[in-house]
């Protein structure tokens, strides 16, 4: 389960504070896929980068699987990002020189877990459709066929949760109902917490739960 209690974010500004997100709560349960719009600048961003670990709020905690991740040491907080939470971002950040199969497995070569990854890499990349893409080099791919390597890597680990940033902004039309199918495809065969931010109405339509970011803060959309 992922619980969201009264979270606040503010940035120190030369004027005071700059709040971006305030008295934030909510709960996800396992299989739960959430929608989270708005317009830029409304905090979806930074929402997700404090539900990845990725940035610290300024109050208020997440829980995810009873863990709060910021009483974390440094590298119980790593290990935490890599084993409990996937990310998809608009930029696919995927390693020039390495293959498609070995962007896939870059999470598990810090993983604490000594299980040999290769295959279930090779499955996720099969049910992504790119099973004979494995040895070419992101460069040799496609948009869509680039964000389809991010989500296959963003699975890999098994994550509880697998958070999502406009992965379909930077796609056409094809390519993003392409990618929007296979994502929630794979968050219910891997039964994961899903949240995706994105300005897509046509990606937002697809998810039974729905927030919208209003003066720093969410409500039912």
């Amino acid at each position: 389960m992922l619980e969201v209690k009264d979270l606040n974010k503010d940035y120190p500004t030369p004027r005071g504070p700059l709040t971006v997100l305030s008295g934030i709560s909510f709960q996800l349960s396992r299989g739960d896929a959430l929608a989270v719009v708005g317009p830029s600048g409304s905090g979806k961003s930074t929402l997700l980068h404090i539900l990845g670990a990725l940035d610290t709020p300024t109050s208020g905690s997440v829980t995810l699987d009873g863990a709060n991740p910021f009483e974390l040491e440094e590298k119980q907080l790593a290990a935490f990002r890599n084993e409990k939470v996937g990310f998809v971002f608009q930029d696919h950040c995927l390693l020039p020189q390495c293959s498609v199969l070995e962007n896939v497995l870059t999470p598990t070569l810090v993983s604490r877990s000594n299980t040999d990854r290769a295959e279930p890499a090779r499955m996720l990349l099969d049910q992504v459709g790119l099973s004979e893409r494995l040895d070419h080099r992101p460069a040799e791919l496609s948009g869509g066929e680039k964000q389809r390597v991010v989500l296959a890597r963003a699975l890999i680990n098994e994550p509880v949760l697998l958070l999502c940033d406009e992965p379909t902004g930077n796609l056409d039309a094809k390519s993003a109902e392409t990618v929007a199918s296979l994502l929630l495809e794979l968050h219910a065969r891997q039964n994961t917490i899903l949240i995706v931010v994105t300005h897509s109405a046509e990606l937002a339509a697809r998810f039974p739960v729905r927030f919208e970011m209003v003066e720093q803060s969410i409500r039912q959309a």
